[in-house]
């Protein structure tokens, strides 16, 4: 699948608001200045499509961008580290929960993981909260041109052996990097894949 058209279509404070049209949708979360905007940008092919900052916490929003008219990449904001406050934290906690659980067009969350680091516990602990609730998710490894290849394979085993203590088999991987462009082809094509399974069973969108 290739992406012809990327445009922002909105963002939303609460689950409640986001689009009824049916489209699917995938959303991307992952810690703090784990890459996320830098790899939306690079999936839509649109450099400053999603805002990129240093400073951890920037997107405060459920953040809609409508693919090629119709499937919507959805950018959540990010756990752990942010300068804001706890009561903002519990809020954008509820927020993205009450996303994750009941967004009924929701395909896949896509789990972004930082290649260049060792296994988080904060991650380890989100995808079990995904898998307590049966949400599908993907995991994205990030930054992966940032290390020699011996030294990245290495850190994805710890991580891989980390996540396989808690779970029977690991969920789909994708490695990536969004300076070479790496892994676009491969996210893309999952999500060319599962939405011709979605749209086989609602012929009428």
């Amino acid at each position: 699948m290739e992406v012809k058209q990327s445009a922002f279509a909105g963002s939303y404070a609460k689950e409640t608001q986001c689009p009824r049209d049916g489209k699917p949708e995938y959303a991307f979360i992952g810690r703090s200045n784990v890459g996320k905007s830098s790899l939306v940008n690079m999936l839509c092919k649109r450099k400053g499509i999603a805002r990129i900052s240093r400073t951890p916490g920037k997107t405060q929003l459920l953040n809609y961008f409508l693919i090629n008219e119709e499937w919507y990449l959805v950018d959540l904001p990010g756990y752990g580290y942010a300068k804001i406050s706890k009561k903002k934290r519990q809020e954008w906690q509820r927020m993205i929960r009450t996303y994750l659980k009941t967004r009924y067009t929701l395909q896949s969350a896509f789990v972004l993981i930082d290649s260049n680091v060792p296994p988080q516990e904060i991650d380890l602990e989100f995808m079990n909260e995904l898998g307590a609730e049966q949400i599908p998710f993907s995991i994205v490894y990030t930054k992966a041109d940032r290390l020699k290849v011996h030294e990245l394979e290495e850190n994805l085993e710890k991580i891989r052996a980390a996540i396989l203590e808690h779970w029977e088999e690991l969920p789909p991987e994708f490695i990536s990097s969004s300076n070479t462009g790496r892994g676009r082809a491969e996210l893309l094509a999952y999500i060319h894949q599962v939405n011709q399974q979605y749209f086989e069973h609602h012929d009428d969108l």
